[in-house]
């Protein structure tokens, strides 16, 4: 495939990596311009790119719900998360556990979307419990 046609069309419609080769889903520039156009597009790089911060996160700025198809590594980075979680804060679900309990992500989750509280419920329940005690004491 001739890779500047690629170029020029994932920065019009990120999607079309889809339908580009697989050595250009490798691409490190195609990948990052496919996915500042939408960042779902992510779900097309290549497994070497999900574990691109860079990609990832401008996949998550454009698309918090990207985070999904983010290597493991990076859904428990704390700048991956908390950009993903500003952009759609009920991606919070898709972060790593250890994330889930971050005072900062849970935050901006809940400052994003009312649908976080649910996904956070457990943790504030935790952070309710642990307030409650520290009272007693």
């Amino acid at each position: 495939q001739d890779r500047s046609l690629v170029l020029t069309a994932v920065r019009r419609h990120g999607m079309a990596l889809r339908s580009a080769s697989t050595e250009l889903h490798d691409d490190r520039e195609v990948a990052l311009a496919a996915v500042q156009q939408e960042g779902t597009a992510l779900q097309f790089v290549s497994r070497r790119l999900l574990k691109d911060k860079e990609v990832v996160l401008a996949a998550v700025r454009q698309a918090g719900w990207a985070l999904r198809f983010a290597a493991p590594e990076l859904r428990k980075d704390k700048d991956v998360v908390l950009a993903a979680v500003q952009q759609s804060g009920w991606v919070l679900g898709d972060a790593s556990s250890c994330m889930r309990d971050d005072p900062e992500i849970l935050a901006a989750a809940r400052q994003q979307s009312e649908l976080a509280l649910r996904v956070s419920a457990v943790s504030a329940q935790d952070m309710e419990v642990a307030s409650d005690s520290d009272e007693i004491q």
